[in-house]
């Protein structure tokens, strides 16, 4: 393993073993994905942005629930400090670098989307596959068909 990669699964495993669980975590799998083609090109689609990054406010550091933030102007910040990455490697200083609120716009404006969605959302990072499944997930989708949006992009930290 070299100094850059993350053992991201040995970790977790770790993790859980040292909290005294007997089971390694299971990672989701599913052989049968939910997704669909587009029915329409993306140039007419509305497009929204679902990211595990929280609000850099009291209540995005606090409260792990989904929250929803205005996309423009783009946050000059997230709170990711509970979120796992390789430190001494990186950063999250750069919000464009993970949240790309600012280039969706551009692809708007240039027609290679049809609209960038008003809001994103924030999704917290559950390590229970059963509150995701039935939960989270669920009121994300209600809440991109509230924005009528048609392509969700999808951006864990």
């Amino acid at each position: 393993m070299e100094e850059s990669d993350v053992p991201y699964m040995k970790r977790t495993r770790d993790f859980y073993r040292a909290q005294g669980y007997s089971n390694d975590y299971q990672w989701a799998h599913y052989d049968d994905v939910p997704f669909s083609r587009l029915q329409k090109p993306l140039s007419q689609c509305k497009v929204a942005v679902v990211t595990t990054a929280m609000p850099d406010s009291e209540t995005g550091r606090t409260q792990r629930r989904v929250h929803s933030s205005s996309s423009l102007p783009v946050p000059a910040s997230m709170y990711t400090d509970e979120l796992s990455w390789h430190k001494t490697m990186t950063h999250t200083n750069d919000v464009a670098s993970f949240l790309p609120l600012s280039q969706l716009k551009r692809c708007e404006d240039e027609g290679l989307i049809g609209e960038l969605g008003h809001r994103f959302h924030s999704i917290p990072t559950e390590y229970s596959q059963r509150n995701t499944t039935l939960n989270d997930a669920p009121e994300i989708l209600s809440l991109c068909q509230q924005d009528a949006v048609d392509v969700a992009i999808l951006v864990p930290l």
